[in-house]
């Protein structure tokens, strides 16, 4: 038996992005950049109640920077790629974080290439916020709605926290 999938789009200050929920929790916010896909098993529900608490803390999150996501979460990983992204809610909105520096907080301080790719894999950003994540550099690197997005994300939390 399969988990029905529910979603939503929203319109946002960084576009369209699509929310993907099952009854368990929010299982990815999908930047809707390129030609947009959906699953014809999914069942558009902008009233179902993980969508509704993900559409009203996302509202609260670009209007006054809150970012104590209470939505419930139920992302698909290895247990690798949820250890990060784990690790990644631990980082202070406004503040950023390298790759190393993840690997550093969960004990694998060599797997500096491996924290990248779970972070790229990470299927709920904002709400799991792989956008706080720059390079050792402190460039900005990938960024799956794009790096400009990204940029945008990182403004917008810096200038409600000075």
């Amino acid at each position: 038996m399969s988990t029905q999938a529910y979603f939503c789009y929203y319109d946002c200050p960084i576009g369209k992005i699509r929310l993907r929920a099952s009854n368990s929790g929010l299982v990815a916010l999908d930047h809707v950049n390129q030609q947009d896909s959906t699953d014809a098993s999914w069942i558009e529900d902008s009233e179902h109640p993980v969508i509704k608490s993900a559409i009203a803390e996302l509202d609260q999150y670009f209007q006054s920077g809150f970012s104590d996501f209470k939505t419930p979460l139920a992302p698909v990983g290895t247990d690798f790629q949820c250890e990060v992204w784990q690790a990644l809610t631990t980082i202070p909105f406004g503040e950023t974080r390298s790759y190393g520096d993840i690997a550093e907080q969960i004990n694998r301080p060599k797997a500096v290439r491996a924290v990248g790719a779970a972070n790229g894999r990470n299927p709920l950003s904002i709400f799991v916020p792989c956008h706080r994540v720059i390079g050792k550099n402190g460039k900005l690197t990938g960024y799956a709605g794009g790096l400009k997005v990204k940029e945008i994300l990182i403004n917008h939390e810096f200038s409600l926290v000075q």
